[in-house]
């Protein structure tokens, strides 16, 4: 269970990340490469908007890969646990069944035999 805790935040700070980055990005080569036009600076205009391109590629493939480990460490119940919904799915009533209707007289409390008819001459 503390695995697939872990891997889950993992996957939600890769998130926010990709989030982060790609609202830096400008699509028309703008963005936060567009802010540092000093020529003094450390790193260029392409190299930070290549930067912030390999930066997306790898955040998105670190989900992916997040995302498919996360999956096999869910954290499985007993064998004997079973979904609710598969109790649902066993214990539904099929409707094209013929209903059984009660056709039998319940017995009363009191057993007591009918008196014969009288017969009447004919």
């Amino acid at each position: 269970m503390g695995i697939y805790i872990f891997i889950s935040i993992l996957v939600i700070v890769a998130c926010v990340l990709q989030i982060l980055i790609v609202l830096v990005q400008n699509s028309k080569g703008g963005g936060l490469a567009a802010n540092f036009t000093s020529a003094g600076q450390t790193m260029g205009i392409r190299k930070t908007a290549d930067f912030l391109e390999k930066s997306t590629w790898t955040l998105a493939a670190a989900i992916l890969i997040l995302c498919v480990v996360a999956t096999a460490t869910i954290p499985r119940g007993e064998a004997s646990v079973q979904s609710r919904i598969s109790n649902q799915i066993q214990n539904a009533v099929d409707p094209n069944a013929i209903p059984t209707l009660p056709t039998a007289v319940p017995p009363s409390s009191t057993t007591t035999t009918p008196a014969p008819a009288e017969q009447q001459p004919e």
